[in-house]
């Protein structure tokens, strides 16, 4: 697309090589003229001679217009070169309700450093976020977003296939900070209506990460876990803690579900849909394609090819 100026612009302008070989094709066959070669194989006496007989049909009119064909076909790849308007929009509107994945990848999910189960599992949660917005963090012994909220599920999906259980320096496990967290996020972006979900194995939950879970709740938003206890987990690593987790989940006022139900995982987070619409910072840049109205105008020259002649 080329825009021209203010307010108008050429959405496929490639086509505008094909009128100006198509002018050149007309001023070659206009300087010719309706005889073409044969003034050149007649001697110039001969062939006046021929046409004060009446024998050469020479019109002196239409000689000097272009012909229909070529004006019709012009305007035809004119509008295929798609002049447009700018179109003023309405408001544009943005979903108030999004889905904040966050993954535990401390030492206990993280076996030999790769949590690949619970990257299977936040996969699941994206994909039933539908859609609404869908950001990633991930916690250990602190919390750090890993994408902030976005509509671009395989942009996400390749986001979530790089985290790995070393990626947090910080030793333990703090679901706190990352309900924190989450709870920052929200209010930073706007969002009235946001689910967190926790992948984790219940471990680090004390007192600190339930009060935090419960003012999320209070917020407006809701705390959802899916429970994932590790297989290869190390023997020094604390147990899974699955009463820990649903103690966090009903202080977050959501659920808990566990990882290898993805028909749970997407019945808990179609359950958190609100439906909720807020205007949008964002416009919407639109252009009305005028170039139909060009095709169709091509069709009066082409009547002339139809009157008859005397």
């Amino acid at each position: 697309m080329i825009a021209l100026f203010d307010g108008f612009a050429l959405l496929r302008p490639l086509w505008l090589v094909v009128p100006l070989a198509l002018l050149a094709l007309g001023a070659l066959v206009t300087a010719r003229g309706v005889l073409g070669d044969w003034r050149r194989a007649i001697d110039a006496p001969l062939l006046d001679a021929l046409k004060i007989r009446g024998q050469i049909d020479v019109p002196t009119t239409e000689s000097r217009r272009p012909p229909a064909a070529l004006v019709a076909a012009i305007l035809v790849a004119v509008a295929l070169a798609g002049p447009a308007l700018e179109r003023n929009t309405d408001d544009t509107f943005r979903n108030l309700d999004a889905v904040l994945i966050g993954m535990d990848v401390s030492r206990s999910m993280a076996a030999g450093g790769d949590p690949a189960e619970a990257r299977l599992a936040a996969l699941q949660v994206a994909e039933a976020a539908g859609t609404r917005q869908t950001g990633l963090l991930v916690y250990g012994g602190d919390a750090y977003m890993a994408a902030t909220f976005t509509a671009d599920r395989p942009a996400l999906a390749e986001l979530v296939a790089t985290i790995r259980g070393d990626m947090i320096e910080e030793a333990g496990t703090a679901p706190a900070r990352a309900v924190a967290l989450a709870a920052d996020r929200f209010h930073a972006a706007g969002i009235t209506g946001g689910s967190l979900v926790l992948i984790t194995d219940g471990g680090g939950i004390a007192d600190d990460a339930l009060a935090e879970a419960a003012r999320l709740s209070g917020t407006g938003h809701r705390l959802d876990v899916v429970f994932l206890a590790p297989p290869g987990r190390p023997e020094t690593a604390p147990a899974p803690d699955r009463a820990s987790a649903a103690r966090l989940a009903g202080a977050g006022g959501g659920r808990l579900v566990d990882a290898d139900d993805p028909a749970a995982i997407e019945r808990l987070v179609a359950a958190s849909t609100a439906g909720r619409l807020g205007r949008s910072e964002f416009a919407v840049l639109a252009w009305a394609d005028m170039g139909r109205w060009l095709a169709v105008l091509a069709l009066l020259p082409l009547l002339t090819l139809f009157r008859r002649r005397s």
